[in-house]
């Protein structure tokens, strides 16, 4: 499967915000957008003038890069959200949050979502009790996600456990950190998600 191997952080200073890529590290003062908040490269201070393509491209290419994914999948997901009934935006964040890899990030066993995606590639990921591997896979209202019970004192696991503590927890998430468990107890709402995102624009952008 094709992967992005490329140096994260200046995802975030291409974007001009913290995509929390690098776990821990985008809490630090060693955060590349807390040293250079400018984009990368030779002309990355020079003034910019966006047209309205770039605009739409350049919020189509944040989302893309905070769920870490390829152009070609993350189309695939914008026809399935066009399918759904409600509305086609809302629809697309709804999956790319239901997918395994993010609800893994979420409940605070991975420190970022390419953690996340190696634990479930892995095999240290359950679903309802079972070993899932596919971190595309849409989590259900209900399913119960948890550790494999052998790897629930892997160092990486642990701290990330510890640093989703800082982080938070999202309102539509429940989560049994004793147990190394929880599930989706609802759809996000369009309100709780609060990257600052407008799905709007990508929507414009595809249907040009």
């Amino acid at each position: 499967m094709a992967r992005n191997l490329g140096p994260v952080c200046r995802l975030c200073r291409r974007e001009g915000l913290k995509l929390f890529l690098k776990g821990e590290r985008c809490y630090t003062d060693k955060c590349a957008i807390e040293r250079r908040n400018y984009p990368p490269g030779a002309h990355g201070q020079a003034r910019t003038r966006f047209s309205e393509f770039s605009i739409r491209l350049r919020e189509k290419q944040k989302v893309k890069r905070i769920y870490r994914m390829l152009e070609k999948q993350f189309a695939g997901y914008f026809d399935n959200a066009e399918r759904m009934p409600g509305i086609t935006g809302e629809n697309l964040l709804v999956l790319l949050e239901r997918r395994l890899d993010n609800v893994v990030y979420r409940l605070g066993f991975a420190s970022s979502i390419a953690q996340a995606r190696q634990l479930v590639r892995h095999g240290h990921i359950e679903v309802d009790g079972k070993p899932v591997t596919i971190p595309s896979a849409l989590v259900n209202l209900n399913q119960v996600v948890s550790i494999a019970e052998k790897s629930r004192q892997k160092k990486a696991i642990v701290e990330a456990i510890e640093l989703s503590q800082r982080r938070g927890l999202p309102a539509w998430i429940s989560l049994e950190r004793d147990q190394f468990r929880g599930s989706l107890k609802a759809l996000p709402a369009r309100s709780e998600l609060t990257m600052p995102i407008s799905e709007k624009l990508i929507v414009e952008h595809y249907s040009r």
